[in-house]
């Protein structure tokens, strides 16, 4: 039976086994991958997606494909990104000249990073240009390239793009590693065959590391206190060097800081480019989370005042970003809502307690002066309380909050206690009008620009 026709029956049994929103919330957007073997392999959304139906659904699943193929089958739930990572790898077959014993070497890439999925900002476009730069022209021009920044901010993903679109466009031999690989790999050339020598481990080694054109290296870092293969990595790095190989180095910091390495390592570091990534700034951490909802082909639509409130209240790195996300539309579909910026305050509100808020951010200072120039609290004006003493205040301090910062109409609700974005508008519409009009509003507006700056 075709796998897709499976499926559909199951779906169907499974509809008439469960509530409508029981069944909209877990398996409709459930696909069958495939069977292999005795495995029945199911594609699901989210992660939270994986626990819960095994936990709830297992017997129901069980029941179902034994009804349809008379098979019982091990069920393994898989993610969108599990399949691409199952991709077949680039393999290279190599033979040993002592004992003709066969070693597989894969390039470790992963297909699902390149370059057109990598959202440039200014944060990291100068690292962006140098990364596209060296995959279009390997060997020739900054070489070493060396990328440093925090965990999370994408050094990994272009390191990724870079040796992807080499192998596309070129018949080159690529090797991603992390180091760790590389010091068990090292560590590994100690050990004793069969024949009571280490020769097909020392021959592997260095066809697998000198018999390429692109060496990729994660976290260069993790060789501290490593010191033999430290000394193994200098030989190795001088080979590809001298043989115009690329090569391309990541870290958490930049080649003078990494004080655990020797400084001939080090020097050559800077034979080539270093280039950082700064954490992404408002407007990138935006347009990370639409390119992620595109990416995730996310069903729900996600207004952009949720985007706009992500963007405002996570910073940090983009897995904080991807973690919000899923954490959002996992949160919707547990209690079957549409995504709306309550809903969001609610599901986020463990990260947006960590203080991560926008760089631009001056809110808190404009209230502090409104509040005190009003002789009023600054919950009041977060609050819900609608006495005029207090809601004037409040509007001139929204009003004040969109003249003076960057801040949006939903993250400065966001910051009077969640106001609907549509009342911020109407308070800073109110107060530019009265302002054409009243006289003393306008001087008590300059007062407070000026104890503001």
């Amino acid at each position: 039976m075709d796998k897709d026709l499976l499926w559909s029956n199951i779906l169907d049994k499974i509809k008439t086994e469960l509530n409508s929103l029981a069944y909209q919330t877990w398996f409709s957007e459930t696909e069958l991958y495939k069977l292999d073997g005795g495995v029945a392999k199911i594609i699901v959304p989210y992660a939270i997606h994986k626990q819960h139906i095994i936990n709830n659904y297992k017997d129901l699943l069980n029941k179902c494909f034994l009804e349809q193929t008379n098979m019982n089958y091990e069920l393994e739930l898989l993610l969108k990104e599990d399949i691409v990572e199952e991709q077949p790898q680039i393999i290279e077959t190599f033979k040993t000249e002592e004992t003709n014993e066969t070693y597989h070497i894969s390039s470790n890439l992963l297909p699902k990073y390149t370059f057109e999925n990598f959202v440039v900002g200014n944060s990291n476009r100068f690292a962006h240009a140098a990364a596209l730069a060296v995959a279009e022209d390997p060997g020739r021009i900054y070489n070493p390239l060396f990328i440093y920044g925090n965990s999370g901010l994408g050094k990994t993903h272009l390191m990724h793009a870079i040796g992807n679109y080499i192998v596309k466009n070129s018949n080159k031999k690529v090797l991603y590693i992390t180091s760790e690989q590389f010091v068990n790999d090292f560590v590994s050339m100690n050990r004793k065959d069969d024949s009571g020598t280490n020769f097909n481990y020392v021959e592997f080694f260095k066809h697998k590391y000198r018999n390429i054109d692109v060496l990729i290296i994660d976290d260069i870092q993790y060789l501290g206190g490593a010191t033999e293969t430290q000394k193994e990595f200098f030989h190795t790095f001088n080979t590809l060097y001298e043989g115009n190989k690329q090569i391309i180095i990541s870290s958490d910091s930049s080649p003078d800081d990494l004080k655990k390495l020797e400084d001939r390592l080090r020097t050559r570091f800077g034979w080539g480019l270093a280039v950082d990534i700064f954490p992404p700034d408002l407007e990138l951490r935006a347009a990370i989370i639409k390119k992620k909802i595109v990416g995730e082909d996310i069903s729900k639509p996600i207004p952009e005042e949720v985007i706009e409130y992500m963007a405002a209240t996570i910073s940090g790195n983009i897995r904080n970003l991807e973690g919000a996300l899923t954490r959002l539309v996992a949160y919707s579909a547990t209690w079957g809502s549409d995504i709306t910026l309550p809903l969001a305050q609610e599901a986020l509100k463990d990260y947006a307690n960590k203080g991560l808020i926008s760089e631009k951010n001056d809110v808190a200072k404009i209230q502090k002066v409104v509040a005190d120039y009003f002789q009023i609290s600054i919950d009041d004006l977060r609050g819900k309380k609608r006495s005029s003493n207090i809601s004037f205040p409040r509007q001139i301090a929204m009003y004040l909050c969109r003249k003076l910062t960057d801040e949006s109409f939903p993250k400065i609700g966001i910051e009077f206690g969640g106001k609907d974005h549509t009342t911020v508008m109407h308070s800073c519409d109110k107060i530019e009008k009265e302002i054409k009009n009243n006289k003393e509003l306008a001087k008590t507006i300059d007062k407070l620009q000026k104890e503001i700056h």
